[in-house]
């Protein structure tokens, strides 16, 4: 009997060394971070971003997949569906698709029993912003003109996003009616602002301001706590005297639930170091992209107080996106 206790023993022990030794290995080939959007978009350029820099402190390579389509939600189902060994990683973790979507619908995966959070890098602001020629050169000015009028109107990528619900506080809060006209997607909604189709609208710092720094518009407001650091002389909304703070678009990174503790402890770890790197900086500043990095236990925190906010507001606003 002894004999078997210790051959069963002695066999458990080689299993744990032999995980032991794949965790400390780790990693031993490239790892990919699946974006589940198109190449060229704000996700994507931030994803590149990182994988350009990784290699001053990664063994191995960070390789960007894009899989787009299926309104980003495939991809995730992927990712959530791949081995959890640390080679496969979600990026855009945080976005529109995890924060909003889930209060819109169901979706083929829970994000808080089928995803672990590594860490987040950044934070996009969304900026209010009017076209170069409108008469509102304040949001001041776009509160008045909003209660001689019937309604304002604002161009939004699609309904029921970040951007919209946004919006949509911003007018509850200054006692004014918005009608909010969605697009088919950000850049739409850009070119309706920027031809001077809407009273107002906007996105995201990195998709309005090449249209701010070509005099094609003009920022009111973003809806942060402390202003955007990727464009500071933009003033909060409670700045200007509104109470309106959403999370925007975050960009954080997930594994698999089961990738080994030790695994997500070294890509933390990892990704920290990047965030603070002065080359990512730079590359960040010329994007148009904050660096708002948090590790794994204080991002877990903000992810669900931020689920959570936008539920809440997803409900009170009445939205309806059938």
């Amino acid at each position: 009997m002894y004999k078997r206790i210790s051959a069963a023993l002695i066999a458990a022990f080689a299993v744990l060394a032999a995980a032991t030794g794949a965790v400390a290995a780790y990693p031993e080939k490239p790892i990919q971070l699946i974006v589940p959007y198109g190449a060229g978009g704000s996700t994507d350029v931030l994803a590149r971003a990182l994988a350009q820099v990784a290699p001053k402190y990664f063994s191995q390579p960070l390789v960007v997949v894009n899989k787009p389509g299926g309104g980003a939600i495939p991809g995730r189902v992927d990712v959530a569906r791949s081995k959890a060994d640390g080679y496969t990683l979600l990026f855009g973790w945080g976005s529109g698709e995890d924060l909003v979507v889930p209060h819109q619908r169901p979706l083929p995966y829970d994000l808080f029993k089928d995803f672990e959070t590594v860490c987040r890098i950044s934070v996009h602001s969304i900026v209010l912003a009017v076209p170069a020629a409108s008469p509102y050169k304040t949001l001041a000015d776009l509160v008045k003109a909003g209660k001689s009028k019937e309604y304002l109107t604002a161009s939004v990528s699609t309904k029921g996003a970040s951007v919209d619900i946004t919006f949509l506080l911003f007018a509850k809060a200054a006692g004014i009616k918005v009608t909010t006209i969605p697009g088919s997607g950000g850049s739409d909604a850009i070119t309706k602002l920027v031809g001077g189709h809407v009273d107002f609208g906007g996105g995201h710092p990195s998709e309005v301001l090449p249209h701010i720094k070509a005099g094609r518009l003009r920022a009111l407001a973003v809806a942060l706590e402390q202003r955007d650091t990727s464009i500071p002389d933009v003033p909060t909304f409670r700045e200007a005297g509104y109470d309106v703070v959403t999370a925007g678009s975050v960009k954080g990174v997930a594994v698999p639930k089961g990738t080994p503790k030790e695994v997500i402890a070294y890509l933390e770890k990892k990704f920290k170091e990047v965030t603070e790197d002065p080359e990512f900086h730079k590359i960040m500043k010329d994007i148009g992209q904050p660096v708002n990095y948090q590790g794994a236990e204080e991002y877990k925190v903000w992810f669900k107080q931020a689920y959570d906010q936008f539920g809440s507001l997803y409900k009170s606003l009445g939205i309806e996106t059938k």
